[in-house]
């Protein structure tokens, strides 16, 4: 099987990705994301707790548009779109540095879509109903390619009791529920555990990312019905190996988006910041950096395409072409960032400057998974 033409990417995914990009660009301006996560210095960094920094109603905003459902089978409640369209409607998001659980929520969706235990589908059609989801699958090892969560499960009637702690969940404060990974007599298993379920604790992490939350999440004696189980013991690791090519797509997808933003807004800058009677680029110490940077998008932006659309029909390829996508757009991420804060002088390095917005949520994509 090859891949199609254009990465399968047709008239559909067009639609969709043109949706998203006007529903962004409407309903958040740089101005209010500002306002919404960077309004004070103090509350972002120096309170005891980082406040969770979202607009509820955006988010439920972009449910009622799909966004949950785009990926999910129509047989539980979604509209069946090819990763190519999901990794589109992501890269618009990272280019708005959208402060949602979207991406935690898609990835999720990821790992459920390969899981055939008993509560899977039900949990399916919760995210496509608009719930949102997050991974809780990570130990304190950093662990991402495997179920090698700190927590332990234990026989109780016709379900579990869980032990233990899931490190690094991603916008833990604003999920509805987490797939969460545990060892058992058995093997790995995977399973529904709601936010609000009793011996559940979730503890923020302090992160750099202005746009997202992290947290550890603590399970202490949590009940787990056999109805609520997602991968039975020992189908964990595939699970989640099935879903890892799609996970690292649309995170670099997202890194991607942001890249853009950077490159646009410093183009942007360099055409109307003036120096010595010139844009400051008419100068080739500034041209040829700028030139750099869209050459790192455009790189980093095909091979997101191409591992979508080989996930999509050439699933053998999918894996190689998805690390391949996390590394370009990473290494992208890193360029990208140290160029937009450079060329932006003096002021790319304060709070006043937007660029930090992006350079932060940057930092934290390149590292994840």
């Amino acid at each position: 099987m090859s891949q199609p033409k254009d990465f399968g990417f047709g008239a559909d995914e067009q639609m969709v990705r043109d949706q998203a990009a006007r529903f962004l660009k409407d309903n958040l301006p740089v101005d209010k994301l500002r306002t919404l996560v960077a309004g004070d210095h103090h509350a972002a960094y120096e309170s005891p707790v980082q406040p969770v920094r979202w607009d509820a109603k955006l988010w439920a905003d972009a449910v009622a548009l799909g966004w949950t459902g785009l990926g999910i089978a129509e047989a539980d409640g979604g509209v069946a779109l090819p990763l190519v369209a999901v990794a589109s409607v992501v890269e618009e998001a990272g280019r708005a540095a959208l402060p949602s659980p979207l991406l935690a929520t898609l990835c999720a969706t990821e790992v459920l879509k390969a899981c055939d235990g008993p509560g899977a589908a039900a949990a399916r059609a919760a995210i496509a109903e608009g719930a949102a989801a997050s991974l809780a699958t990570t130990g304190e090892a950093q662990a991402w390619e495997e179920a090698d969560a700190d927590v332990q499960a234990k026989p109780h009637g016709a379900g579990f009791v869980l032990d233990g702690v899931a490190h690094f969940v991603q916008d833990a404060r604003k999920a509805a529920f987490f797939v969460v990974s545990a060892h058992s007599a058995s093997g790995p298993l995977l399973a529904r555990v709601a936010a609000d379920a009793p011996g559940l604790t979730v503890a923020p992490d302090r992160i750099t990312d202005l746009t997202r939350d992290q947290a550890s999440v603590e399970l202490r004696g949590v009940e787990v019905a056999a109805d609520a189980v997602l991968a039975a013991p020992g189908r964990a690791n595939d699970a989640i190996r099935a879903a890892l090519p799609s996970i690292l797509t649309l995170v670099a997808a997202d890194l991607c988006g942001a890249g853009e933003w950077q490159l646009q807004t410093t183009a942007e800058y360099a055409r109307t910041r003036k120096q010595f009677d010139h844009p400051i680029g008419y100068f080739q110490a500034v041209k040829h950096p700028i030139v750099n940077m869209m050459i790192d998008v455009d790189r980093a932006k095909s091979l997101v395409y191409a591992a979508a659309c080989a996930v999509d029909h050439e699933p053998a390829q999918a894996l190689r072409l998805a690390r391949m996508a996390k590394a370009a757009a990473s290494d992208a991420a890193r360029y990208l960032t140290g160029r937009s804060i450079q060329l932006h002088g003096g002021i790319g390095f304060t709070w006043e400057c937007d660029v930090h917005l992006w350079a932060k949520r940057q930092q934290h994509g390149r590292f994840l998974f």
